[in-house]
């Protein structure tokens, strides 16, 4: 298609051959001046347009680049968001290991002080046991003795309680050597007899 400005047509008027019973110049020179007046509105308007178009092409590039720097906010947003939850999984995994590790470490940990005291309770409860059998052995060691004790003083109280009664005796008393004048008689108990009776008579 050929281009055509209001020059062109400015100038086309010379170009028309004149002939018999054609148009009348008058009419002709008076279209072509409209033709080039509408022609002239219509190439302003395009050039208008035109700007216009290349203004909205721009803001539309504009647009553009910013939808695609919103879209790629948007996919590194969803990229960070993913990684955040990602990371924040990983550290709650780690946290709930160490929380277990921690828990089954104190676990172990009273297991092992209750074992300690058990067996710290239980040398405790032989050592007492042990000291308790010991005062028992010790306790009977001295009932014993002391039963013993008693059955000899109640021996000693029987073979007492079976003598005759002191009227009854008889006291002999040897008066070896013995004469008129040489002062007291012995006692009883400077007496071999008696000495040797008293012997006699203990079990």
């Amino acid at each position: 298609m050929m281009d055509l400005t209001p020059l062109d047509v400015r100038k086309k008027r010379g170009d028309f051959r004149r002939i018999l019973r054609g148009y009348d110049p008058q009419e002709v020179d008076t279209f072509l001046e409209l033709v080039e007046e509408r022609l002239e509105e219509l190439v302003t308007e395009n050039q208008i347009l035109g700007d216009r178009v290349a203004r909205l092409e721009e803001t539309v590039r504009t647009l553009e680049e910013r939808e695609r720097a919103v879209q790629e906010a948007l996919v590194t947003a969803q990229r960070v968001r993913e990684e955040m939850t990602e990371q924040s999984r990983r550290e709650a995994e780690l946290l709930l290991r160490e929380a277990r590790w921690q828990a089954e470490e104190l676990r172990r940990q009273v297991e092992l002080e209750v074992d300690r005291r058990l067996l710290e309770g239980e040398a405790r409860l032989r050592e007492r046991r042990e000291a308790l059998e010991e005062l028992e052995r010790a306790r009977m060691r001295f009932l014993k003795a002391f039963r013993s004790l008693l059955e000899r003083e109640l021996a000693a109280v029987e073979a007492e309680e079976g003598r005759s009664p002191l009227a009854d005796q008889t006291l002999e008393v040897e008066l070896r050597g013995w004469r008129p004048g040489d002062g007291d008689l012995p006692s009883p108990a400077e007496s071999p007899g008696a000495a040797g009776s008293d012997e006699g008579d203990r079990p």
